[in-house]
């Protein structure tokens, strides 16, 4: 039993390390005053302000419960090992992988440490040059988003998708709620080619289509980003899409104008006219914030003089189905040969190579 005490024990310092690396003692003091914060009286006096601070305990809650629970998994582990009845080895094997498994995926988010990469994210596609194979494509890869935001547990919502003429998608717009949503979506921002016979060319030649995705954060109405009133013109009218007699026929879909830039949004999802405007303000400010860091981020490197303009020119992953089968990111050159696995959402592996690679 002197492996598995060994093991057990490299877990429980390794559970110490990553404690102190994540600021535990700190965010429990923190967990302590906001507990403290959510009693006062006169919390709910400003309601928007007494939503963030329970939204903000609930968070720090669930995150210092699960440093606690982690710790007496580890312990009890410790105490099984050391009665050293062989009978127990089963059991503790089973127990000490899915502790060294927590600790893995807890030691990965290390690299999650960007601003917003704990947040939700928002992912928007957009089908290129090509006609209705880019559009097919766009629709592929709207499917293969949504299954990988399955398997993580997260929560999805649609705010917008204009069809293709004949298939697919010409665009779509996908919420993406969940821990470190977007710390691991902002490896797939770029352009994504396909290679495949087409199944819309009568000849069955081959194709190439392309698709851009965007990732941006998800940015709280408080927070760096302030949009007065005057600078947006809001337009309202009957959605296209599906969605029901109420979509089609009353005036539900809205389109925000961001005048200062020119930046338009537009959702037509949901059938309540308020849902969709509030959802097409949360892309807008996403979409500002991502134009002010794009901007921050262009001075700086013209300032070191390597400043590149990202465009159309250079996809970041390929998805060959023929006359092979491979997905190759060309960032990072992870690739699989099992193409249907990805197109199914098996994508961690990109992530992480990625994320490894920055």
């Amino acid at each position: 039993m002197q492996d598995l005490i060994d093991r057990a024990r490299d877990c429980d310092q390794k559970t110490k390390d990553l404690m102190v690396l994540f600021d535990f003692t700190i965010k429990e003091a923190e967990l302590g005053e906001l507990q403290k914060k959510s009693e006062e009286p006169d919390l709910w006096n400003n309601n928007e302000n007494a939503q963030r601070v329970m939204k903000k305990l609930a968070d720090l809650r669930n995150e210092v419960n699960e440093w606690l629970a982690l710790q007496k998994l580890v312990q009890d582990s410790i105490e099984l090992a050391e009665m050293d009845e062989e009978s127990l080895r089963p059991e503790l094997e089973i127990e000490l992988k899915q502790i060294e498994d927590l600790l893995a995926k807890k030691e990965f988010n290390v690299m999650l440490s960007g601003k917003y990469d704990k947040g939700n994210a928002l992912l928007a596609i957009h089908a290129g040059a090509g006609g209705t194979d880019s559009q097919d494509w766009a629709g592929m890869l709207e499917r293969m988003y949504l299954r990988w935001a399955e398997q993580q547990g997260f929560q999805t919502e649609i705010l917008d998708a204009t069809p293709g003429e004949e298939a697919g998608l010409k665009s779509a717009t996908i919420a993406i709620n969940g821990a470190y949503a977007f710390g691991y979506l902002r490896s797939e921002k770029g352009v994504h080619r396909l290679v495949r016979l087409s199944p819309f060319d009568a000849a069955h030649r081959r194709h190439t289509s392309f698709a851009l995705i965007e990732i941006l954060p998800e940015v709280a109405e408080d927070n760096e980003v302030k949009i007065p009133p005057e600078d947006i013109r809001i337009d309202v009218y009957k959605s296209s899409g599906a969605g029901g007699q109420n979509v089609q026929k009353n005036a539900t879909a809205v389109r925000i104008t961001h005048i200062p830039t020119g930046m338009v949004v537009s959702c037509q999802n949901e059938r309540s006219q308020i849902q969709n405007r509030a959802n097409a303000m949360r892309v807008l400010r996403s979409r500002l914030l991502e134009m002010k860091q794009q901007q921050q981020a262009k001075e700086l490197s013209e300032l070191r003089g390597e400043y590149t303009k990202a465009e159309w020119g250079s996809q970041i992953r390929s998805y060959v189905l023929h006359p092979y089968h491979m997905v190759k990111d060309h960032r990072t050159d992870f690739e699989m040969g099992n193409t249907q696995a990805v197109l199914d959402g098996d994508l961690n592996g990109y992530m992480e190579a990625f994320l490894k690679m920055k």
